[in-house]
């Protein structure tokens, strides 16, 4: 039984493949085509898919498609009625997705009728809950999604059990948490779409000193019946103008229209212009953004928790990317364990889609576990050493060497501990916006400089977004004041006061850190790498940042060597190759 999850015409555009309940691949378009949440339909991701598990398109047996547009119909009517234009637009998208088999076809050049396989189409949040339960090594677990909006729904919730998940509740448009961080990202001058995690970051240097005024904002009782919330929609524009979205064409980054009203600016002072010098003002708004998104998303997790009775839950949708926010979880809640899937977001979908057909549909066991995000391309030496040779790499002052094991691992060590960075490319590219030890860039992370060098010389962003640690999993407890599994960068926690000396540069200015916790069953070379490390330093930990400059991460040897050259990095290993310049 094959399984073709396909994420297309929406925000990182995607694709995955299940073969008898188990997850043989997936992969974001975004990696092959070099547009950054790239939409549209993702043929070439597919196509890996297909490669991957050895099959044609005429072997797969079920399609998903996380779109279903009989949900909440009554709702979309009613918002149609009251904006036509957006209504029109959606409608376009509508007859992309109702076309999906003819473009399959199309991409593959066969005859559509020779296409055996049923399509599915499953519902946005049912999806994003399917992507974290199924994949998460918990027998039974509450359930949220949250998000923008997905199939005119922002958030959802619920309890899985076995290979069965039941539903609790949803919260409809035009009340979302996801829309509400964007709309007052965009009024603090970040306009691009995925800028919320700058946000974030920035929220750490100030004081949220209009949290009640924030509390109106998004209305939400702690102690009142339900899960919901309301947003105070003098403050918003998508209910009136639906909130303009750009996500068909693959070659171009979605765009969000304007999501915030006069009323917000009437109430916070003008909004920020891209170009304006950050002022305290902005960030004490950043501020009290994140501690009432965290009030509400952690109170609504409370209550799943009290309702419930467990102790595990699963998280889903763009909200559980807020790693600080997750971090806080086991001291705000009940819950003892968490799992975050590590394409929570929309690139997700595609994997969510196709496990909720193999158990919510099929009825089929569970037998997967995702205990790590490695279900990218990968390529072989010979591939490797191609691209290094058509490089004339020794002509542009560098110098090639190969290497292997232990070796390999002791001589990037050193160069980490000397004070360089390092471009570390190995095995198959992560699944998700994180990078994870297989398309990265490590640097030492004891230096408290080396967060202005990457920036400086490689990264060229925005100085107070923070690196993230990376840390042998056996350590974790040592440098960070909780120790749950963090094997995706997903759950942000504070370093032991202690240890903030010993690994300054991926500690962020709040006493944080957005760790990744590795273990050897993992990524054994990762692990190695680190271990190598610690045994120079004395310290398990390295600084940890994505394998690009302002683009999607690296997926093939081509593009590791391209941002090599085009950046100031000091060296590159490339599989068994040290690549250096003299």
């Amino acid at each position: 039984m094959n399984i073709l999850g396909i994420n297309a015409y929406h925000g990182n555009a995607s694709a995955a493949i299940v073969c008898e309940g188990r997850l043989v691949a997936a992969v974001e378009e975004e990696r092959f085509n070099r547009v950054k949440y790239a939409a549209g339909f993702p043929a070439q991701a597919i196509r890996y898919c297909l490669q991957e598990a050895g099959l044609t398109l005429a072997e797969i047996d079920h399609v998903a498609v996380p779109r279903n547009p009989y949900a909440r119909l009554a709702t979309k009517i009613f918002y149609a009625l009251r904006m036509p234009s957006f209504a029109r637009a959606r409608a376009k998208v509508l007859v992309r997705f109702q076309a999906i088999p003819e473009a399959l076809a199309q991409a593959f050049d066969i005859d559509p009728k020779k296409l055996r396989a049923q399509f599915h189409r499953i519902e946005h949040h049912h999806a994003h809950l399917a992507s974290s339960f199924y994949c998460s090594p918990f027998e039974r677990a509450a359930l949220l999604s949250a998000d923008g909006l997905g199939d005119f729904a922002s958030t959802m919730w619920g309890a899985g059990s076995g290979s069965r998940m039941k539903i609790e509740g949803a919260i409809a448009f035009p009340h979302s948490l996801g829309l509400f961080y964007s709309a007052v990202t965009q009024y603090l001058g970040f306009l691009k779409f995925g800028d919320e995690y700058k946000v974030m970051g920035l929220a750490a240097y100030g004081q949220p000193d209009q949290l009640d005024l924030f509390r109106d904002i998004v209305r939400f009782q702690n102690g009142s019946a339900g899960n919901g919330f309301k947003l105070g929609l003098d403050y918003f524009s998508h209910h009136r103008t639906g909130p303009e979205m750009s996500w068909a064409e693959a070659d171009k980054t979605p765009t969000l229209g304007k999501l915030f009203s006069e009323g917000m600016e009437k109430r916070l002072g003008p909004a920020r212009a891209a170009d304006q010098a950050l002022e305290q003002r902005h960030r004490n708004l950043a501020a009290s953004l994140q501690a009432r998104l965290e009030e509400v998303y952690l109170g609504m997790l409370k209550k799943l928790a009290e309702r419930t009775g467990l102790k595990s839950v699963c998280l889903a949708g763009g909200v559980a990317f807020n790693c600080v926010a997750n971090g806080k979880i086991f001291d705000a809640t009940p819950f003892k364990e968490v799992y975050v899937h590590p394409a929570a977001g929309d690139g997700g979908l595609s994997v969510g889609a196709a496990f909720f057909i193999w158990h919510q549909i099929l009825g089929r066991p569970r037998s997967f576990v995702m205990d790590h995000a490695y279900w990218g391309p990968q390529y072989s030496r010979e591939e490797i050493r191609r691209a290094v040779d058509s490089n004339a790499l020794a002509q542009k002052g560098c110098t090639i060497a190969e290497f292997r094991g232990e070796e390999l691992m002791k001589r990037a060590a050193e160069i980490i501990a000397d004070g360089n960075t390092l471009g570390w490319f190995q095995g198959r590219a992560e699944w998700g916006p994180r990078a994870l030890g297989n398309r990265s860039i490590v640097a030492d992370p004891r230096r408290p400089e080396m967060k202005n060098i990457l920036n400086r010389r490689i990264k060229h962003r925005e100085i107070f977004r923070p690196f993230a640690p990376s840390i042998l999993a056996e350590a974790a407890s040592e440098y960070f004041e909780k120790s749950h599994p963090s094997p995706f960068m997903t759950l942000a926690y504070p370093v032991r006061p202690e240890k903030r000396d010993k690994i300054p540069a991926p500690t962020h200015v709040d006493g944080t850190g957005r760790l990744q916790t590795v273990t050897r069953e993992a990524n054994p070379l990762y692990h190695a790498l680190i271990s190598a490390f610690r045994d120079l330093t004395g310290v398990p930990v390295v600084l940890n940042t994505s394998f690009n400059d302002n683009e999607p991460i690296v997926c093939r040897p081509e593009e590791a060597l391209d941002c090599f050259q085009r950046t100031q990095m000091d060296a590159l290993v490339l599989g068994d190759f040290l690549i250096t310049r003299q």
